[in-house]
Order: C-alpha cells, then structure tokens, then sequence
C-alpha cells in the first residue's frame, strides 16, 4: 500500500517499500478499497477525472472523463459538443498539487493556461494566461505547488541557439505570476522535478550534444543552478535522440527514453542530484519511445512506443534500479501513444494518448505483476488528435505518495 501526495511534509510521512508491497496481497478492487480504507468509494464511483488535450482545431479543446472506481472505464463529461477551449496547438499538461487545477501550455500562443477542476470534474478557465518562452515544449510542478516550470525551444524572440526553461511563481490561489527565463541547451523537450531532491532535471534534442541538464532549485524563490560538475549548457550524455523523461518515487533514480535508438537510458541519483549512467544499460524498448512513468510503488516502469502503437512494461530492481525484465508482454494500444498517465487514488488504471487515432486506450495494471491489460470498451473517442493526458483524483477519493 502507499499514500499519495496530500500536502503533508516529508519529516511526517514514513510509508516504507514493505508497506508499498502490501498492495500485492489485494486481490480484487474491492478488497484493495478494504486495504486502503477507500470508504467513500461504496458512495462515489467516480475515481478520478481526465483530461486530454487536442488539437484537430484552433484553438485546441480538452476533453473531459470520469474514470469508474470499479472498472477504470471512462465516460465523458461536460457538454461533449462544446468542450473548454484551449489555446493554439496544446502539447502538454499538468496538475496541482492540490488536484483542484491543471495548467495547459499552447505551443502556438506560447503561453500557459489555467483551468479550475470543478466538484463535478468539469474544466472551467480562470480567463488568464501567462507568457512562455518561444515554442513551449513541456511542464512540470514542484512537489510544493510553489513553481511551475515550461522548457521551450528558444529564448524570446530568438529562434535560433539556446534554449529555456520558464519559471513561474505559483500564487495562493493558484494564479500564475510573470516567468523567468533560464537560458538552456538547445531544444529543451521535457522536464521533470525531484520528488526528494530540490532538483530540476531537462531533457536537450540538441542534434550534436542530446543530452540530461540538471539544475537545483531554490525552493523559495525558483531560481535555478546547474548542479556541480554541470552547466546549463552541458550536462549528461543521453544517447541520439532523448525525448521524455522520469523520476523514480524514492528519488534514486532517473529514465530517459531514446526514440531515434528504442531504447530507455537509465541513471542513479547521487548526492547533490547529480546523475551517474547504469553501468548495465541503456535497454530495449518497442518502436520510437516518447513517454514513459513509473509506478507510485517504485516498482514498474511503463514507456509508450508511438510506431509499434504499445505500452512496454518493465520490472525494476528495487536496489539498483535496472529494468531486468518485462512484466508481461508488451500491450497494444491505439495509433500513435504520445502521453501517458496513471490514476493518482488506486495507482492500477493506465491511459495513453492517441494522437493518430482521435482515441484514449485505458489499461489496468496487475500490482503483483506489473502486466497490463485492456480496460473495458477501451479505446475512447476523443474530439480531435490528443497531444497530452493528465489525471486528478476525484476530492472523495485520497491521493498517493510512497516516502523512502
């Protein structure tokens, strides 16, 4: 069993990995509810709400689902023919904290907009949007709510060299305030923060230097340092062309996947946040991996493959962190898998965004096993081509975090 993120301080929480596996003894959904103390789920079955981004239209839209605490299916909600619009070309996603908003970045617009998640899951905007850097590519959140960060392609106005990281302050009630660009490598594509380290790790398409930043963040004011041994220029070799990447929950590891070699490049956290490669990777994946997570147990690893249209699981070594192995065989899911997410109440329900099939696959992840299989009537249409998926628990419902 593990608890999810709900604000408590590190120093407060002590969920341990033997307490984590407890939730391989569960077997069935019904006495996992048991296990976790789920009591409200015999009265709301709505687990959690989704939300994908499209953009078959300009501006883009955000579609809207309930996830069934039962099944893991999902039913869209809202008004299906006149969805919240989001702005120009919407590629990516992410939630608060507090699951009470999420912020969607427009590539077109380079901006970044605010959504309140209403008590009925429905999206509204808070009519605000915060300026990027040119041609945003990613976001990410701290742990804390504090800051919210947006790597882009360019600096300004400049389309050409460096690239950037927008930082923004996060206000009391979740506005957002004026960004500060940090200059970056070239062609910044994905970032991921710390769960335990105040560090903020940045994945550079740079054509002749691919490669891991990593930067410490001032908790308190946002600004950003290249760890030691780095700049934020030059970091860590990550094979031809890097494309996403990931933490481990106890924040002792670091994944890249690789999507011009297939493979997934993996890295042991040291002291400080620096990186030092796996001496036995990088390890095979399927066709062009371009999303990837890790289970909340620390257990599993998922990598989304946008050719061969599947979702590869792996085994991790809870010592060293090496993915030794697939859970199962690789499952299908629609054309073109370019996001992934997890349910953040359960941890057992999978959903990848389809961007050449107008779809959302819904998988159901065996804690024992870490196999996945199909969810009930999944795929599910979606209105336009997804870009980015990203999932809030229902306020019912508790939030999850494994402490090491």
């Amino acid at each position: 069993m593990y608890l999810q993120k709900t604000g408590q301080t590190k120093s407060s929480i002590r969920t341990t990995r033997t307490v984590s596996r407890a939730i391989k003894t569960v077997a069935s959904i019904a006495s996992l509810s048991v296990a976790l103390g789920l009591t409200a789920c015999t009265r709301d079955y709505t687990l959690a709400y989704l939300y994908v981004t499209t953009t078959s239209s300009s501006p883009g839209v955000i579609n809207q689902y309930a996830v069934d605490y039962q099944s893991g299916a999902l039913v869209q909600i809202g008004d299906v023919n006149s969805p919240p619009t989001a702005g120009k070309n919407p590629v990516a996603s992410v939630a608060a904290p507090n699951a009470k908003f999420i912020y969607v970045v427009n590539q077109g617009d380079s901006n970044v907009q605010e959504f309140a998640v209403g008590s009925d899951g429905t999206l509204t905007s808070k009519g605000t949007s915060a300026t990027t850097g040119n041609t945003p590519t990613a976001i990410a959140i701290d742990t804390a709510g504090k800051f919210l960060f947006v790597t882009c392609k360019y600096q300004g106005t400049n389309t050409s060299g460096a690239g950037a990281i927008s930082v923004f302050p996060i206000g009391s009630d979740n506005s957002l305030g004026a960004a500060v660009n940090v200059n970056t490598a070239n062609n910044p594509v994905s970032v991921a923060i710390a769960n335990f380290n105040p560090t903020v790790y940045v994945v550079s398409q740079d054509p002749t230097t691919p490669q891991v930043l990593a930067f410490t963040e001032d908790t308190s004011s946002g600004a950003l340092t290249p760890v030691t041994g780095t700049t934020a220029l030059a970091g860590y070799a990550a094979g031809v062309q890097p494309s996403a990447i990931a933490e481990d929950p106890t924040g002792r590891f670091v994944y890249v996947t690789d999507k011009a070699a297939n493979q997934l490049i993996g890295y042991t956290v040291l002291a400080g946040g620096t990186l030092l490669p796996m001496v036995n990777g990088p390890f095979a994946t399927g066709l062009y991996p371009v999303a990837l997570l890790v289970d909340p147990r620390g257990e599993y690893i998922y990598v989304s493959n946008y050719n061969a249209k599947t979702i590869s699981a792996y085994a991790l070594n809870v010592s060293n962190g090496t993915p030794s192995g697939v859970a199962g065989t690789s499952v299908t899911t629609g054309t073109g898998p370019n996001a992934i997410a997890l349910d953040p109440a359960l941890g057992i329900y999978l959903y990848t965004s389809n961007f050449q099939e107008a779809s959302v696959s819904g998988l159901q992840l065996n804690p024992s096993t870490g196999a996945l299989s199909g969810i009930q009537n999944t795929p599910y249409p979606s209105a336009g081509s997804p870009t980015s998926v990203v999932i809030v628990a229902n306020g019912s419902h508790p939030t999850q975090v494994l402490e090491r």
